[in-house]
């Protein structure tokens, strides 16, 4: 699967002759899995219809900021379009649109979005040899790369000039595979093994019951999510969930029972980076599981109980490279017992919830956390949806894996 998956890519489309195969480069970072938006400037309306791209994206195509075609017509918004886009993609770029790039014109829609863009910005050059070498276009790059922006470098081939030289837009597929590329090479955690845990277990006391809690598993899958997204290599050990991952690239395994649990994690444990544990691991199991249904009778049913595997306990034992995390729901004495199982289990970060914040704990989409480090630092949060709390986790685990 490709980077671009999930991503919300803009192609901002100039007056070129090379935006004729601006219709396969949609084509391409569709099938990469991108969500894909077309702003093209009036002009290169000439060159490939708006009609194509719009079939071809599933999305309307904007070229002016009002639609004058439309007798209901509105304003397009160059602001919304800007932050909506994860990338702009501006293929083909003539010298004369990177020219206005560069010192702030705004004379059309497309140029207004670059202005209000926040998104990594990646243009394709398209224009004839002698403007491509000109000093002018020379500073134009320079002025652009300062700016931040990237190019995806011309290559050199027959011109629509019929001469033959440097300046010829990349092909679709080459601009395809520099997106990828450059990517992937910037994701924090590129090269990283992630092992997490998610959702609760269930502990067998007859064929059809169990014994379990209540943990939906979205914290843990949040954390499998984003740490796929941010490049890293991530196995997920997850018990009973209905939850489903965002990220194709998480390798998903899938246990019932805290031994079941215990054992996928060692499995993996060694050769990891990182392990976050967040799965919510019943304590406590059946002495004796009924092979058969346990049938309803007069008086009492006493179940005797023991102890499941610690499976924290056991990989902080044996961890010597790993940055290992943990989860401590509480509702008592929230600290005092988050520090002292942070320093039992031998953690470099303790991820602290309460029972008694509105907002957090099990089943819902929001959490209120604390984070307790090493250095016995505490760091609250405010009430955050699960999925940017798992933001703060793997940023501070960015910022502290290497210390």
């Amino acid at each position: 699967m490709s980077v671009l998956s999930g991503k919300k890519i803009l192609l901002g489309i100039t007056a070129g002759i090379a935006a004729y195969k601006t219709a396969y480069l949609v084509r391409l970072f569709v099938k990469a899995g991108a969500e894909v938006k077309v702003v093209m400037t009036p002009s290169a309306k000439e060159f490939v219809t708006p009609l194509t791209l719009s079939t071809l994206s599933k999305n309307e195509v904007h070229s002016s900021f009002i639609n004058e075609e439309d007798d209901n017509a509105q304003w397009n918004n160059h602001v919304a379009l800007a932050l909506w886009a994860d990338l702009f993609v501006i293929a083909p770029a003539t010298a004369n649109t990177l020219s206005k790039m560069a010192h702030g014109t705004s004379d059309n829609l497309l140029l207004a979005v670059y202005l209000s863009a926040k998104c990594p910005v990646y243009y394709a050059p398209a224009m004839d040899l002698d403007m491509y070498q000109h000093p002018s276009t020379k500073a134009t790059f320079k002025k652009l790369e300062s700016f931040g922006n990237i190019q995806v470098p011309a290559t050199h081939g027959e011109l629509a000039s019929g001469l033959v030289g440097k300046g010829r837009m990349a092909e679709p597929e080459d601009i395809l595979a520099f997106l990828e590329h450059d990517i992937a090479k910037k994701l924090p955690l590129r090269g990283k093994k992630i092992l997490i845990t998610a959702g609760p277990t269930y502990e067998a006391l007859d064929p059809v019951r169990f014994i379990g809690n209540h943990s939906s598993g979205k914290m843990g899958y949040a954390i499998a999510d984003e740490a796929a997204n941010m490049g890293a290599t991530v196995v997920l050990v997850s018990g009973p969930s209905h939850v489903a991952l965002q990220n194709p690239f998480v390798e998903k395994i899938s246990v019932t029972s805290a031994k079941e649990m215990y054992h996928a994690v060692h499995q993996h444990f060694e050769d990891c980076d990182v392990a976050v544990l967040s799965a919510a691991v019943a304590d406590y199991r059946p002495t004796m599981v009924a092979s058969e249904k346990i049938k309803k009778k007069e008086g009492e049913l006493t179940l005797q109980l023991e102890k499941t595997e610690d499976i924290l306990a056991s990989i902080g034992a044996i961890k010597h490279k790993q940055f290992l995390v943990g989860f401590a729901l509480e509702t008592q004495n929230e600290l005092e017992n988050a520090k002292n199982k942070l320093q039992k289990k031998n953690l470099d970060l303790i991820v602290l919830n309460s029972l008694k914040d509105k907002g957090a704990g099990f089943k819902g989409d929001t959490n209120k956390v604390t984070f307790i480090g090493k250095d016995n630092k505490v760091v609250p949060f405010e009430v955050k949806p699960k999925t940017e709390v798992a933001k703060d986790i793997l940023q501070y685990i960015t910022q502290h894996l290497h210390v």
